[in-house]
């Protein structure tokens, strides 16, 4: 599945991953491939990104935005982002 992470400034990450954990505004919420499609408010605090099955992961604490999962494709749009190692 792709994802896309994007804020006002710039592409902050692009490429195809596993799974995403998102902070949803009730509550955290996993998307995985071929998940249904959704639209769903993100509130301040950490995105984690499954690059592959072998649990490869890559966060970032992310400000208040929005998600689309949309035909295999994740969409975050946020207000802000940064990768934290």
């Amino acid at each position: 599945m792709n994802l896309e992470i994007l804020t006002p400034e710039k592409k902050i990450y692009s490429g195809e991953v596993y799974g995403i954990q998102m902070p949803g505004i009730s509550g955290s919420f996993e998307v995985l491939e071929k998940h249904a499609p959704l639209v769903s408010a993100l509130k301040a605090g950490r995105l984690k990104v499954v690059k592959d099955k072998q649990n490869h992961v890559a966060n970032f604490d992310i400000q208040s935005g929005f998600v689309e999962v949309l035909n295999n494709k994740v969409t975050v749009l946020v207000e802000g982002a940064v990768p934290v190692e």
